[in-house]
């Protein structure tokens, strides 16, 4: 997935924790020590993010394990599958 040139607002925060969901993901925001600022259960596909994390780096953090994990567009609502191709490009 190539860089895009997502804006860091609360709504944008909120269509990647959506895009997420839909694909199967759950997401906490806990306290803790982690050295990417993030740790993903791969076995539950839950990822736990710093919550004293500020929007810019839960985006961050959330476009990073993006890059990491297979998305499968199949099943994706039309918003969020709008929203995925315009990170993919």
């Amino acid at each position: 997935m190539a860089k895009s040139k997502l804006k860091y607002t609360p709504a944008n925060l909120k269509k990647l924790e959506n895009l997420f969901k839909e694909v199967g993901y759950k997401i906490i925001y806990e306290k803790g020590h982690f050295n990417s600022g993030y740790c993903i259960v791969n076995e539950r596909k839950t990822i736990v993010v710093n919550k004293f994390y500020k929007t810019d780096t839960r985006i961050t953090c959330l476009l990073s394990i993006l890059n990491e994990i297979e998305v499968s567009i199949e099943g994706l609502e039309q918003e969020t599958l709008t929203f995925y191709q315009e990170l993919s490009y």
